[in-house]
């Protein structure tokens, strides 16, 4: 297991997010007993270490809104939905949505503030991190915060409110917006934090420090939303105030760490919006581009995105589905997930897997309900996915020297090769050499390694995906390039070792 950081160097990470509620809930069924944060078994820990993960975002820990569930039971789409995931679905699988939080308590249902610093000690013992939320940009509609601290909220008129309630709302003698971003609908189970505000910084600052003395690392919803520019743009400036010389994030990061420098700090980000965010102060962000490009894109793509600075792409999250994304096997299917899933593992910067992705799930769960789905496991990828997180916990990964390697074509008028991505990780005498068909096409390339240490003598390729090992000649692979065939949606990781002459 490894640190989350090293000095001040940020490396490589293995987050694992767990819907908390109906983690719970599942442990609970097949214990027979209620099962809270302070009794989850040991297998079920043990089964997440055993995985490689280096930390566990418990998404969805804070106390649910009262006002905020009778919305979520009353929406006639969120029904819909319920119940196409949920063909038995009751009133009281919706427990309401874990974004619209009523106080950053632990919810008392899921075992309270000491469950939750009984389950982090097991959880330190074990050499894993804990992550928890915290929502920047809004509150629940009926968070203590509204009467006690009324100018850290965006405000309407009541004619705003008369003509526009699915936007404003009255809470006692005020009338709030509700959360929104620029784009879309606004979100009417919440309130709208104004970012601008020096009471919501104070109090954002307060709970921050109060979260930081519970876990090791914060994931911030939606950070990009705080920011001066977004947030200008969302709301006019007679309603919030003037723009603040310092940035959301700037000051409140400043504040936080100052206290506990150790503390970090992940950033839900889109818009493109990621290296403004790291220049804030965020320890990792999203790569949202990354995942677009997965899903939507070729192996070209992907190796443009991979021509980033270095620098940038170390502090970057990247994944194939979280809780608001779809299921990567319904989303790629099988096997191109798979390939995913090698470049997530096996890439520079922090990586997201999520509760059942290893299974293979399918359902795409509301996030407003307790209770899922029994789903079956696919033994198979399982064992691919243990194999290469196996893999993927070799020092190389976290210390090591990351190259992007060009692929050339095999001979003239093959271009295949475009449908191969390969990169290298050195660390001393450790080489490791990464190359992935994401294509639906056999591909052949060339892949020059050039400054990798590979001596003019006959080198071992093991390759440990497949269980295959090769010889090859170490002038050959830096002259013409290692010769690669891949079936579609396959992939090498080979290991280099000398043979002795």
């Amino acid at each position: 297991m490894f640190s989350i950081k090293i000095f001040d160097e940020v490396i490589a990470v293995h987050i694992y997010e767990i819907n908390t509620w109906t983690w719970l809930n599942d442990l609970s069924r097949k214990e027979k007993r209620a099962i809270t944060l302070d009794s989850v078994p040991e297998d079920a820990l043990a089964s997440i270490q055993n995985m490689g993960i280096d930390a566990i975002w418990l998404m969805g820990v804070w106390e649910r809104s009262p006002k905020g569930r009778k919305i979520a039971l009353e929406h006639p789409d969120l029904q819909a939905e319920y119940r196409r995931v949920l063909p038995d679905f009751v009133p009281e699988d919706v427990v309401g949505s874990p974004y619209a939080v009523h106080r950053y308590e632990v919810d008392p249902h899921l075992g309270g503030r000491v469950g939750l610093i009984n389950l982090r000690q097991r959880l330190k013992k074990m050499g894993i991190q804990l992550i928890l939320d915290f929502v920047p940009n809004h509150v629940a509609l009926d968070h203590p915060w509204l009467m006690e601290f009324p100018d850290a909220f965006v405000q309407g008129t009541v004619a705003e409110q008369t003509f526009d309630p699915k936007s404003f709302f009255r809470a006692g003698q005020y009338i709030f917006a509700h959360g929104r971003d620029p784009y879309y609908p606004a979100w009417t189970d919440t309130a709208q934090a104004n970012a601008f505000s020096k009471t919501y910084r104070r109090l954002a600052t307060e709970t921050l420090l109060e979260i930081s003395s519970l876990c090791d690392g914060v994931r911030c919803d939606m950070a990009m939303l705080l920011t001066n520019e977004i947030f200008a743009k969302t709301w006019s400036l007679n309603r919030v105030g003037a723009i603040p010389s310092q940035e959301f994030w700037v000051e409140i990061i400043q504040a936080v760490k100052h206290v506990r420098p150790e503390f970090f700090f992940i950033a839900e980000v889109y818009w493109d919006m990621e290296f403004t965010l790291q220049q804030q102060g965020f320890d990792y962000c999203y790569d949202k581009r990354f995942y677009d490009r997965v899903v939507h894109d070729s192996a070209g793509s992907i190796n443009a995105h991979l021509q980033a600075e270095l620098s940038y792409q170390q502090k970057l999250v990247r994944f194939i589905e979280n809780h608001d994304e779809p299921r990567a096997i319904t989303t790629l299917g099988l096997e191109r997930s798979k390939m995913a899933a090698v470049l997530i593992a096996t890439l520079p910067g922090a990586k997201l897997w999520h509760e059942g992705q290893f299974q293979g799930h399918k359902i795409k769960l509301p996030v407003q309900l307790g209770r899922r789905p029994k789903e079956s496991s696919n033994a198979q990828l399982y064992a691919f996915y243990r194999k290469l997180l196996v893999e993927a916990q070799d020092s190389v990964y976290q210390l090591g020297a990351w190259v992007r390697r060009n692929v050339i074509p095999a001979w003239p008028g093959n271009e295949s090769n475009g449908n191969l991505i390969a990169y290298t990780w050195e660390q001393g005498n450790d080489r490791r050499l990464i190359v992935v068909n994401y294509s639906n096409t056999l591909s052949q390339g060339r892949v020059p390694i050039t400054n990798f240490g590979l001596e003019p003598i006959l080198w071992k390729l093991t390759d440990v995906l497949n269980n295959a090992v090769y010889e090859r000649e170490g002038h050959r692979m830096v002259t013409d390039g290692l010769y690669i065939e891949l079936e579609p949606f396959h992939a090498h990781i080979f290991h280099f070792e000398p043979i002795p002459s």
